[in-house]
């Protein structure tokens, strides 16, 4: 029998290869990381690891894909289901993006602390949203709609295996063959030929529009390598010739410990399509939709914390309102220096980032009784923290990267009332809950401290004392 687990890796496993035959820069793009990391490795020691052990960060991948309709979505959770993955969080890129990005979009991927070790896996997962007026008039709303319920992305073998797995946990060898191969060719790049004007009137409205509801398949947009030094890599991408987009997504580098996500990507290439004429003829064509991205991972921040950022990302956007002209990662370094904390101590202290505490082999061993406040435990030795990582998405950073690589802006009408979505309308459309990643991490905090609070005989610390203590102290 297959646990869900061992199909979650081997699923990862092939569709990184599927998609290297189809996107070679992808495999040149796993081969520098591969080099960054060990580099990184070596130079650093055990400090590389500190987010992951080296054989979790050179195995981890997240994938993107795109679909039309909430039939397809709730198809393709179930897909995912059968691997152990999980809605989580709700993402809104119609707001995010400055271009004409309508989706809107969740992450499926492993919630338990050990699933994630073995294998954490995650899929960007974005839906079409037709009924936005900002996007779609009526008229083409209608002709999206009935395009899209005329296509088939998942054959009912898939989903009856899908179903299986997700129901007992694992499936026998020949079900589990099987169901891989389903799995793996239904997210591969289709030859059939495109109607070239359908999905060019789709392309004037948006480049993700067209991708998704102007070809009769689903694909894999991007496919994603972790790495543990993201500006080493894009110097060393543009040193062989691969053209980067513009910018680095995410938190600025250079200084205190990692937190959140940080992104980048190579350019979209043309790819070779066959687009179907008016007049039924078949010519070769070239679209540029997909592309190869790359990811660094830092430290899980509280509600707190992803206020804190939000507030840094907004006073960069206001500086360079006044200073167009202005270097905005410099720009961003320097808030960065002024508003958050430089070392995962003060991070904790002040309540900023999540972490799991352990009980420290060194801490006293004379009788003493221990502390009672987290902030104490952790300054007199008593407690360990260990930085829990981020395994979730920046709705501004993916628009970013979507945006990066459209060929144009797109068109988007303002003066229309936008069509509301939000965690709740998806789990309605998804037939499950979209999971709260802040409560996730709240939860695995929680539990730490817990266990550490009975191995220590104390009672649990509440973390909120820790940014009151950092004031009082200041």
């Amino acid at each position: 029998m297959i646990s869900q687990w061992r199909l979650r890796a081997a699923f990862a496993r092939r569709l990184s290869a599927m998609y290297g035959r189809e996107v070679p820069a992808y495999t040149t793009l796993v081969d520098v990381s591969r080099e960054v990391n060990e580099d990184v490795l070596r130079d650093r020691g055990a400090d590389a690891e500190r987010l992951g052990s080296i054989g979790r960060v050179t195995a981890e991948r997240h994938g993107a894909v795109r679909v039309g309709t909430p039939a397809e979505l709730q198809q393709v959770a179930r897909v995912f289901g059968a691997l152990g993955m999980h809605p989580v969080g709700f993402y809104d890129l119609r707001e995010a993006a400055a271009s004409a990005v309508p989706v809107v979009s969740t992450a499926f991927r492993p919630v338990d602390g050990e699933e994630l070790a073995r294998n954490p896996f995650r899929v960007f997962t974005s839906l079409l949203t037709p009924a936005d007026p900002r996007f779609f008039d009526p008229e083409l709303r209608a002709r999206l709609e009935t395009f899209l319920a005329g296509r088939e992305l998942f054959p009912p073998e898939l989903l009856a295996l899908a179903d299986r797995a997700e129901a007992e946990g694992e499936l026998p060898d020949d079900a589990a063959e099987r169901f891989l191969q389903l799995a793996v060719a239904a997210f591969e790049l289709s030859t059939q030929p495109i109607d070239r004007v359908w999905y060019e009137t789709l392309e004037k409205v948006s480049a993700v529009a067209a991708d998704i509801g102007g070809v009769r398949s689903t694909h894999v947009n991007h496919l994603t390598p972790r790495v543990l030094d993201i500006d080493e890599l894009y110097r060393r991408m543009t040193a062989r010739g691969i053209e980067m987009i513009d910018a680095i997504q995410g938190p600025p580098g250079g200084r205190g410990p990692a937190v959140l996500l940080r992104q980048t990507s190579f350019r979209a290439l043309a790819e070779p399509r066959t687009m179907r004429e008016p007049d039924g003829q078949v010519r070769e064509g070239a679209l540029r939709v997909r592309f190869g991205e790359v990811e660094a991972r830092g430290i899980a921040l509280t509600r707190a914390g992803r206020e804190r950022y939000d507030t840094l990302l907004a006073g960069v956007d206001e500086r360079l309102a006044h200073d167009p002209d202005a270097d905005r990662p410099s720009v961003a370094r320097t808030l960065w220096a002024d508003l958050m904390p430089g070392t995962e101590h003060e991070l904790a202290a002040q309540g900023l980032a999540y972490f799991t505490y352990r009980p420290a082999p060194e801490r006293p061993r004379d009788g003493a009784h221990p502390p009672t406040a987290l902030a104490d435990l952790l300054a007199t030795g008593w407690l360990r923290a260990e930085p829990i990582v981020y395994e979730d998405f920046l709705p501004r950073s993916a628009a970013g990267i979507f945006q990066s690589n459209l060929t144009d802006r797109g068109r988007r009408d303002d003066d229309q009332t936008a069509t509301a979505y939000d965690s709740t309308w998806l789990s309605g459309a998804l037939d499950r809950d979209v999971l709260d990643p802040y409560t996730l991490y709240d939860a695995q905090q929680r539990r730490s401290l817990e266990a550490a609070a009975e191995e220590l005989g104390i009672a649990v610390p509440g973390t909120q004392g820790l940014a009151q203590r950092e004031r009082a102290t200041r």
